[in-house]
C-alpha cells in the first residue's frame, strides 16, 4: 500500500484532530472535528467565535495530530501535519465540506443550525497540508517515521 493509501486509510479511522494555532508566539492546541477530501486536504467545522478560528485569520500557520485508540501493547502509530489553514468561502467548497461532513459526522440539519446560529455561527475551514508525518511500527517496522508531502 502507498504511502499517500495508508495516510488516506488512516484519516478514515479517525475523526477528532487536535489542532494547534499559534498568535504572539503563544501557542494554543483544541480539538475538532475533521474530514479529509481525496487529495488528503483536511475540513473542520468550527464557531467563528472559537479562539482557534479567530487565530487562523492572524496567522494561517497550523499543526494537527490524530490519534487512534491505543495501548501500550500496540505498535505505535500517529499521524501529523504541517500547513496552512482558511475559512471556506467559496460556494462550491462549502458544498464539499457539506458532503464530507455529511457522511461521517453532521446531519445536513445540524451543519445548516450551526452555519446559522446567532451568537456561534459555524463556518468550515480548511487545512492544505505542507507535510504529513506518519509514525507506524506496525507498517513500517524498520523505519517508523515516514514523511509524504502532498
Amino acid at each position: 500500500m502507498s504511502l499517500k493509501a495508508l495516510i488516506s486509510k488512516y484519516l478514515k479511522d479517525v475523526k477528532l484532530m487536535q489542532l494547534a494555532t499559534t498568535v504572539n508566539k503563544q501557542p494554543w492546541i483544541c480539538s475538532v472535528w475533521f474530514c479529509a477530501d481525496k487529495d488528503l486536504n483536511i475540513y473542520f467545522f468550527s464557531s467563528i467565535n472559537r479562539r482557534h478560528s479567530k487565530e487562523i485569520l492572524k496567522n494561517n500557520k497550523v499543526a494537527a495530530a490524530f490519534a487512534l485508540p491505543q495501548t501500550p501493547k500496540d505498535k505505535p502509530r500517529g499521524l501529523q501535519l504541517q500547513g496552512t489553514a482558511s475559512e471556506v468561502k467559496n460556494k462550491k467548497e462549502i458544498s464539499k465540506a457539506t458532503i464530507l461532513f455529511t457522511k461521517r459526522i453532521f446531519s445536513l440539519n445540524q451543519i445548516q443550525e450551526l452555519m446559522n446560529h446567532r451568537q456561534k455561527p459555524h463556518r468550515f475551514y480548511k487545512i492544505t497540508p505542507s507535510q504529513y508525518v506518519l509514525f507506524d511500527a506496525l507498517n513500517f517496522p524498520d523505519e517508523s517515521r515516514q514523511e509524504f508531502n502532498p
